[in-house]
Order: structure tokens, then C-alpha cells, then sequence
């Protein structure tokens, strides 16, 4: 709910940083904030990782009104997962401003109802917010600010039509922010940026340093027993693995399962709770390996990774530097690796031949020490983070450090537990209710 508090920019900018746990903003955000005070539209290029989701975010909170009851900000994103990432740091920074997320995937009937008190901040994905649009299910006509996140990226997939219809609806613009990850930026007509402020920022060169590639060389072409030997040398660490196809992530999941490997896949063909569920076992440590499709390469709310491996070779360099980008983060060291066959070429994108790394025999690794719990209620059941603590902790007998991280969604959540804590909880928990209330409980398959 909106508050009718009057808050001084600087007054809410500093609620914002303790929300967020951040002593002071960084040269982007800072940047990003002066080229507002030119009250022109801005184009911003950074890396992921850098802090753009607070960058573009900051412009959009200073020009909020209270007691407006109209959308007056829209943030285009081209995947639910980056949509959802920017709601969660909406909601993070704590303002007195509702905000709604719409996305493929998502029941059209809750963000309808939801849509019925116009949010100040709507956050969707151009298919969607169209769809919504089209049905007259929500009116953008006195939204005034505009972010194209990753615009570059909702071109590439084919949201071109669906951003014009969404432009078309927004008579009322005053202030446009694009934002890109990549260096080749070329904006279409129907954004209607007219000079534009150009910010470009890469990342530090401490963090840059950080970074080494490596290639591994497979005798076969397929690379199935190259990575698995791959898996057994990096002693549990994080690991992205990504391939160009979807079809060849399945194959490479379904041999790593037969040889016992814990793992788990990503791609644009997971219905989203499985896309949900996923990212929430990968970042809570119950895997630690995902084979992934270009998907996870930007845009998603993943720890910084130590190994990056290419099952294939990026088509293009941006992309091969967007999966890159997901290791070597906030002065973290990362490792990226080629799987490359005798007969595979080096892209001309690389300018320097990698050093070559040498497997060992090695065994298995050990399993996770983490497993996900999955409980069948969420936010909309009035379910919380503390709730789930206090349950686990009474009822189930656990100790605070055998429960993990907790992802509360809007009608489930998933919650990180010891592995070998978990059959005892599931016979205790079997037939206690949450809060009062009955929910399914299992393990996160």
C-alpha cells in the first residue's frame, strides 16, 4: 500500500541505502543520477553485476508522486527471471510505493486483480504487459517514465512488436532509460530517444584481473566424459555449464544423472515453477552444478560462480562474454573453461590462445550438504520467513544452522536443509500445520 507521508528524495535515498545494506552509492549510480538532473533521456551500458537494477531505479523513485493512484513508471525486462530480479530489489529498497510484476507464466487472472489498484512501479515482460494492455486490463496513459532493461536483449528475442504496442499505450513519457549489457548498442526508432545522455561503464580492473580461461581438450567429440572428469576436478565448487540448445542440455543432464552426479538444468522450455524452483536449489546450495542454455548468461539472481565452463563455444562474443560475466564477480577469482574437441577452432574472438588444463583421475565429489524443502503456501497465504523458521525449529526439530536460505514465493517456498537432516524432518513435519494451516511438504524434486 502507498503511504500519504511526504519524503524528501534525500530522505528516502537514505532509507533506500539501510534497506539495502549499502554505505554509498557507486560511480554508475551516481552518474546515472546527474544525467537525470539534465532532464534528458539516458542510455546506460554496464556490465551485469555492476549495480544497474539501483542505477535505473533511483531516477524512477525521485520522480514518484505521492498520492498518485495511476502506473506512473514502467520497466521492461526480456526474461520473468530479470523481471523478478528488479521486483525483489523494488521491494528490497522499502518505499511507500506499490509495485506490481507481470510475466509469462504467471496466472493472468491474479495480475489482473492486482493490475485493479494500479501499481506506481509495473515491472513485465513486454509479451505479457502487452497481453495486458490489449485486454485493457491496466491504462499506461500517465506513466511518464520508461526502463528498457537489457533492450538489446528483448530485440534479440522478438518483444520488438510488443514494446511498440506498449510505447504506443504510454502517451504521457517525459523520461526514457535504456540499459544494456553489451557494447553494440543500436537503438530502434519506435523508443523514441531523442540525444540522449550515453553512459558506459565496465567493470573495475581488479575484477577483470580475476578472471582466467582455461581449455580442456576431449578426445571425443561429444565431451560427455570430458566434463564428467571436469565435475570431479573442481572439489564441489559452482559450476555453469553452458550449452547453445536446449536439446543438448537434456543430454548432458540425463548422462550426469546416470553417472550420479547431483545437477540440475535451465532453460527456456522449464514451465516457470520448475524455472523458480531451479534457480532457488541452485542458489541455496543444493546443487552445485546447472546446465544451462544462454538463458542464465544475464539477468538472473545467482551467486557469483567459480567455474564457467563452455560445453559449447558462444556463437558470438558478447554472448561468450555475458556467460563469462556470471564468475570473476565483486572481487571473487573465477575460472572459465572451453571443452574443445581436436577438430573445433578457437573463435576469432579470442585473442589470446588459453593455457591448457590438465584433468586428473579423480573421484566423484561428494553430494551437497544442502537439500530443498518445498512447503505448499507463500506470501498470498501470509506465510513469511520467520513463520518458516519457527516452524522448522518447533516442530521440526531442527537447529538454526541446519536450515539454509529461505525463498518465500506467492504461494509456495523453498527452503534449504541439511541433507542429512531431512528424512528425520519430513516423519516429524508429516502431519503438522504451518501457522495454523495445513500444507503439502516435500522434498523439491
Amino acid at each position: 500500500m502507498q503511504k500519504s507521508e511526504k519524503y524528501t528524495f534525500e530522505e528516502q535515498l537514505k532509507k533506500v541505502l539501510k534497506s539495502l545494506e549499502i554505505k554509498a552509492l557507486n560511480e554508475m549510480q551516481i552518474a546515472t543520477l546527474a544525467a537525470d538532473e539534465e532532464g534528458r533521456d539516458i542510455v546506460l551500458r554496464s556490465p551485469t553485476g555492476t549495480g544497474k537494477t539501483l542505477a535505473f531505479l533511483l531516477p524512477i523513485l525521485k520522480h514518484l508522486e505521492q498520492g498518485n493512484r495511476e502506473v506512473q513508471a514502467v520497466v521492461l525486462a526480456p526474461s520473468r527471471e530479470l523481471a523478478l530480479q528488479i521486483e525483489s530489489v523494488v521491494r528490497s529498497m522499502k518505499i511507500p510505493f506499490k509495485v506490481n510484476c507481470c510475466y509469462g507464466g504467471h496466472p493472468v487472472r491474479i495480475e489482473k486483480r492486482n493490475l485493479s489498484q494500479p501499481p506506481a512501479i509495473l515491472i513485465a515482460t513486454p509479451g505479457r504487459l502487452a497481453d495486458h494492455v490489449h485486454r485493457q486490463n491496466v491504462s499506461l496513459k500517465s506513466a511518464k517514465m520508461l526502463v528498457l532493461d537489457e533492450f538489446d536483449k528483448s530485440l534479440e528475442i522478438g518483444f520488438q512488436e510488443d514494446m511498440k504496442d506498449i510505447i504506443k499505450a504510454m502517451p504521457a513519457i517525459k523520461k526514457r532509460i535504456l540499459t544494456s549489457a553489451t557494447a553494440r548498442i543500436e537503438i530502434p526508432r519506435f523508443a523514441g530517444i531523442n540525444n540522449p545522455v550515453k553512459l558506459a561503464f565496465s567493470k573495475p580492473k581488479e575484477e577483470e584481473n580475476q578472471l582466467s580461461i582455461r581449455v580442456v581438450n576431449s578426445p571425443e567429440k561429444d565431451k560427455l566424459n570430458t566434463l564428467y572428469k571436469l565435475i570431479c576436478n573442481v572439489d564441489s565448487e559452482a559450476m555453469l555449464v553452458f550449452c547453445n540448445y536446449r536439446d543438448t542440455v537434456d543430454r548432458v543432464s540425463e548422462f550426469l544423472k546416470e553417472q550420479g552426479i547431483y545437477h540440475d538444468v535451465f532453460h527456456g522450455g522449464l514451465e516457470q515453477i520448475d524455472r523458480e524452483k531451479t534457480l532457488s536449489k541452485f542458489r541455496n546450495g543444493s546443487y552445485n552444478i546447472l546446465v544451462t542454455t544462454d538463458l542464465a548468461a544475464r539477468g538472473l539472481d545467482i551467486p557469483s560462480i567459480k567455474y564457467v565452463v563452455h560445453y559449447h563455444l558462444a556463437f558470438r562474443a558478447e554472448d561468450f562474454t555475458h556467460r563469462n560475466g556470471r564468475t570473476a564477480r565483486m572481487h571473487a577469482d573465477g575460472t572459465v573453461i572451453l571443452l574443445m574437441h581436436e577438430e573445433e577452432y578457437l573463435p576469432n574472438y579470442l585473442t589470446e590462445t588459453p593455457e591448457e588444463l590438465v584433468l586428473e583421475e579423480r573421484s566423484l565429489p561428494p553430494p551437497p550438504k544442502w537439500q530443498t524443502l518445498w512447503i505448499g503456501k507463500g506470501k498470498k497465504d501470509k506465510i513469511n520467513k520467520i513463520d518458516i523458521v519457527g516452524f522448522l525449529a518447533k516442530k521440526g526439530q531442527l537447529k538454526k544452522e541446519e536450515i539454509g536460505l529461505i525463498e518465500v514465493k506467492d504461494f509456495y517456498a523453498f527452503t534449504a536443509i541439511k541433507r542429512s537432516e531431512m528424512a528425520n524432518l519430513l516423519k516429524r513435519i508429516q502431519k503438522e500445520k504451518i501457522k495454523g494451516k495445513k500444507a503439502r511438504m516435500g522434498i523439491a524434486k
